[in-house]
């Protein structure tokens, strides 16, 4: 990844490591609730809402190449239960670990002169420290798209719908429907749509062939 642009110190989500230092081994741990950007989850499926809180625990280390960041965050998605189609919260935990590299060092944590163009291929996996910021937006949302399910349900057993009817089985477990003949179905739709004259007409006509099929 190439450099980024002129990080904002003020942006939630900007860390300043100034304070840890370039001294390899150097740790610093930083507790930090911040709020969670747009579009953060899996589109149309489940998220956590913009705004809403984030909790994070980070753990700075100072290396040779770079800052290694290690953290967990946690904060509350919804989205909508793919069998019953109710409303959900799920708590979502996630964990992640990224490297952001000095600019001038390179995978040895030797500083480099390159010139422009050289490592280009490299660059584009790599993250990398802006005046001593990083922006964790990336890393974050990646960790916590990977955490939430694919298919979330409101609960593991949860019986969806009734596909007759679309009724939620959860709320009336002795729902069913009658089972009718499909031999029979088409005179039965036939019956229910004949006027009473007409019915009489064809009870009478019923009624003649059985005679003819006595004698």
């Amino acid at each position: 990844m190439a450099l980024n642009a002129r990080l904002d110190h003020r942006n939630p989500l900007v860390f300043d490591t100034h304070e840890l230092g370039r001294r390899p081994g150097a740790l610093q741990r930083l507790s930090r609730t911040v709020p969670a950007p747009r579009d953060f989850g899996i589109q149309g499926v489940i998220g956590v809402p913009e705004g809403a809180p984030v909790e994070l625990e980070l753990r700075l280390e100072s290396v040779m190449e770079g800052v290694l960041v290690t953290g967990t965050a946690r904060a509350q998605a919804e989205g909508e239960c793919v069998r019953c189609l109710e409303p959900l919260q799920l708590d979502v935990e996630a964990d992640f670990q990224e490297m952001f590299s000095y600019p001038d060092a390179d995978d040895r944590g030797r500083v480099q002169h390159a010139e422009p163009g050289d490592d280009a291929e490299d660059d584009e996996d790599r993250l990398f420290l802006e005046d001593g910021l990083f922006d964790l937006e990336s890393v974050l949302r990646d960790a916590v798209v990977l955490a939430l399910p694919m298919q979330p349900v409101c609960q593991e057993d949860c019986p969806g719908l009734c596909p007759e009817c679309g009724v939620r089985l959860a709320d009336d477990p002795d729902h069913h429907h009658d089972a009718v003949d499909i031999r029979w179905a088409a005179l039965q739709g036939l019956a229910d749509s004949l006027e009473p004259g007409d019915k009489d007409e064809m009870s009478g006509a019923e009624a003649g062939v059985d005679e003819k099929q006595e004698k």
